[in-house]
């Protein structure tokens, strides 16, 4: 647990061709190809796995989830809150088997991961447990893990709790007036992560915001963002107030669709975070879209010059209504991304057609990990290379500890936010479990963390 950290500013770079962005405009094909992916390793940490609060904490935070029941008003009554599914319809309601509150912090919510290049990768959890009002009481914090793929299990190395003793953040804390301030899931909904030399970046989907720490989560840095030189604000951004009369409220992002993933340059000059959801266009009073196709922002904050630079590229979704889950970038112009729809489960155990609590009313359909690339652009827009279908895992060695249906691995969990290069032929894979509300793999079970390795041939090396 006391293992001197060490980020390098790239742990993978160097295996793969390092190539010079271009911002040319090219024509882009409309061609995708699909790769094949094969799994190689299952690793899991059960779902009621729990880290203490740091003693100095507030006593609070010894407890977490209080604020998840009925109207997010605080139950302190221990294990009295039960879990369901967010995706079941309110006449059949799956149950995950779980209560709250806990006793502890939950080791849950993997939402970015990056490789640290020795065995090691670096993951974040998220705001906790879905939104502000119910997550004070969930500590933010970041883990280095150590899968073991052989045992199928995952090493918790050691844990990193985000605090701002410094008072660098400019709006009120939860944990205001403590000497730590240690953040909450009210304060931030953290979703991009980029341990960068001595420095942790953080992209948050609150604000949205980007914020530094330094290795032990000590914030250093904080910057509100900016697109064509104006603040971006989502209704959960600190500025935001109700009028005094009923009336409009002007904000340019939905909720929860702020820096879902954010890349950094292979160089760790730059940072690419990754909007979840279109911005809103106020001239057209409608969300950014392209022949009625929604689009994403990629923006670039220059770490040396701690700014927003200007630079910005659009990544476009294959169904309006898709999420993205994860953004790494592999080489100079290529990286990886994780689009996803909103549906739960193995769709051969559905039932969309009926509302029922004994299968999946919402199954997972559409669940990809995407290979962009910068270099080949029309109109600004990123060009989509191919993908991998995470529905459809080859598995016929029987390497999964779960989900394989006749050779055929599935990762069918309603959030997969985790994505990165492990070497030349493999990408590791994970899902954020929502802790326990979320029931994707196994009916009436809370989702495990679970991370899986993937041989994906020849799609990390050119062409």
């Amino acid at each position: 647990m006391n293992k001197k950290l060490y980020f390098p500013t790239s742990a993978i770079a160097a295996t793969l061709m390092l190539l010079t962005i271009s911002f040319d405009v090219v024509a882009e094909g409309t061609d995708q190809k699909t790769f094949d992916a094969k799994l190689a390793g299952h690793a899991a940490i059960p779902a009621m796995t729990f880290v203490p609060a740091p003693a100095d904490a507030p006593a609070a935070l010894q407890i977490s989830g209080r604020f998840t029941g009925s109207g997010n008003m605080r139950t302190d009554r221990l294990y009295s809150i039960e879990g369901k599914t967010w995706l079941a319809p309110a006449e059949a309601p799956r149950t995950t088997g779980l209560y709250l509150p806990f006793v502890g912090q939950p080791v849950q919510g993997f939402s970015g991961i990056k490789n640290l290049g020795n065995g090691e990768f670096m993951v974040l959890i998220d705001n906790g447990f879905g939104s502000q009002r119910n997550s004070p009481d969930a500590m933010l914090m970041a883990h280095r893990i150590r899968p073991d793929w052989q045992k199928g299990r995952v090493e918790i190395v050691e844990t990193i709790f985000l605090h701002d003793p410094d008072r660098v953040i400019p709006f009120r804390l939860v944990n205001e007036h403590t000497e730590k301030r240690y953040l909450t899931g009210a304060d931030f909904d953290i979703e991009g992560m980029q341990p960068l030399d001595d420095r942790i970046w953080f992209g948050d989907e609150f604000g949205p915001y980007i914020f530094a720490t330094d290795v032990t989560g000590r914030v250093v840095a904080f910057f509100e963002t900016m697109v064509d030189g104006k603040i971006v604000r989502s209704p959960d951004n600190h500025s935001i107030s109700l009028p005094s009369q009923p009336g409009p409220v002007s904000f340019e992002l939905k909720r929860s669709r702020g820096f879902e993933g954010m890349a950094a340059s292979v160089d760790g000059r730059y940072l690419y975070p990754l909007f979840e959801g279109p911005l809103w266009d106020a001239a057209k009073q409608e969300w950014e879209a392209i022949d009625g196709r929604q689009f994403l922002r990629i923006i670039e904050f220059d770490i040396e010059a701690q700014k927003f630079t200007g630079r910005q590229w659009k990544y476009i979704l294959e169904t309006n209504g898709n999420n993205i889950g994860d953004f790494n970038m592999i080489s100079a112009t290529r990286g990886l991304v994780i689009e996803r729809d909103n549906g739960e489960g193995d769709p051969r155990l559905g039932c969309p057609d009926a509302p029922r609590s004994d299968c999946f009313n919402k199954p997972a359909r559409f669940k990809r990990v995407y290979l962009i690339d910068f270099e080949a652009m029309q109109n600004e827009f990123v060009k989509k290379i191919g993908y991998i279908d995470l529905m459809n895992i080859v598995d016929t060695e029987g390497v999964a500890l779960r989900g394989t249906i006749d050779g055929r691995f599935t990762f069918p969990f309603v959030t997969i936010e985790d994505v990165d290069i492990v070497d030349e032929r493999h990408i590791i894979v994970g899902n954020d479990n929502n802790l326990p509300f979320s029931t994707g793999r196994t009916i009436g079970y809370a989702d495990d963390n679970e991370l899986i390795l993937l041989d994906v041939g020849t799609m990390l090396t050119r062409p």
